[in-house]
């Protein structure tokens, strides 16, 4: 005889708010990011943490939504890429606009979203920093010349 699963009281921090979660455990952070609390930025991509679409932070460090259950969420801090800048002001979301990167646009919350937290360990990164970081972003209209351009102006205040 199977035992029902049992639920856990998580509580999280999104977007600086808190948040409480009643529920199992091992649902995905990005189903409850944009099922249950409406916070759409966050996009589904491969659904196993390999293209990057999911990208959010998980206490200022990247981490792929899809793959990260609510459990580990719990007690952290996520910033989604409406917590970033809700009125679109943040260097990158700028610089992204000022470059034209986006074409499709459905990668460029989860391509943003780890840019961001490179710039916080690396605030003047090198090609070779960006093409290391970036590599696990998936963009499928192939925009990454402009994701590196975008991140340099970022780097250096919006200025090209």
């Amino acid at each position: 005889m199977l035992m029902p699963k049992a639920f856990l009281m998580i509580q999280l921090t999104i977007n600086g708010k808190p948040r409480r979660f009643d529920g199992d455990p091992d649902m995905p952070l990005l189903w409850y990011l944009r099922d249950e609390i409406e916070l759409t930025g966050t996009k589904f991509g491969c659904g196993m943490g390999l293209c990057g679409a999911c990208t959010v932070h998980v206490n200022g460090e990247a981490a792929r939504s899809c793959v990260t259950p609510m459990s580990a969420a719990a007690g952290k801090s996520i910033t989604t890429i409406e917590g970033l800048s809700a009125t679109g002001a943040h260097p990158l979301q700028k610089a992204w606009e000022a470059a034209n990167v986006p074409q499709c646009g459905y990668c460029q919350s989860g391509q943003i979203m780890q840019a961001a937290a490179m710039l916080k360990s690396k605030p003047h990164p090198t090609d070779a920093d960006i093409d290391s970081t970036m590599s696990g972003n998936i963009c499928r209209c192939g925009t990454y010349q402009r994701i590196r351009q975008a991140i340099h102006m970022a780097a250096k205040g919006g200025k090209a």
